[in-house]
């Protein structure tokens, strides 16, 4: 997740994930930079959480484990 620059970017971001439909949970890391989200992949996918945080000034590179 680039550009998060002070405390509250993480919150924005989570905030943004967590209104994808499909979207369980959401922990965002400041200090890396990364977010790790946890998904119905029947409901949605990769490209559409990565979407979420670019839409709100944040913009993301989806990494699958």
């Amino acid at each position: 997740v680039a550009k998060m620059t002070c405390a509250a970017c993480p919150i924005t971001v989570k905030k943004a994930i967590k209104r994808v439909a499909g979207v369980k949970s959401v922990s965002v890391d400041f200090d890396a930079k990364t977010a790790v989200v946890v998904f119905d992949s029947s409901i949605t996918n990769v490209d559409e959480i990565a979407a979420a945080p670019t839409g709100v000034g944040y913009p993301t590179t989806p990494i699958t484990p």
